[in-house]
């Protein structure tokens, strides 16, 4: 099993496919990173040698992949917060950040439903 940016590759998937389940990487970078690493995309995982891993692993220092992207995700958040941006409001409060109507839907970052009273069945 290879092992490329922390990230245990599944072995029987293509090279092309498998680079994708690295946080930051895929299709078109995938394609992007096995051209430079003159890897055959057709290759499944289990049948990469070690010098092909290596090349893989060479052209990946190149970008920021994983933990440091992330990081710098995170990083960003917490400056738009920390400004006081309407962007920071929006993620601290918990709301959609990229002009979502919030009247109906937005379940997803808004949370469950909170109904005042009780919603029993009166008789």
């Amino acid at each position: 099993m290879a092992r490329i940016a922390g990230v245990d590759l599944p072995k029987e998937k293509r090279v092309e496919v498998a680079l994708t389940y690295i946080f930051g990487i895929g299709q078109a970078l995938s394609k992007e990173i096995i051209e430079k690493a003159k890897v055959n995309p057709d290759t499944r995982v289990k049948n990469l040698t070690t010098e092909e891993v290596g090349k893989i692993r060479t052209v990946l220092a190149d970008y920021k992949v994983e933990g440091s992207l992330r990081a710098e995700i995170s990083m960003n958040i917490k400056r738009l917060m920390d400004i006081g941006s309407y962007r920071g409001i929006r993620h601290r409060r918990g709301l959609p950040v990229r002009g979502q109507r919030t009247h109906t839907n937005a379940r997803t970052r808004t949370g469950r439903r909170r109904t005042v009273g009780v919603s029993k069945k009166a008789k």
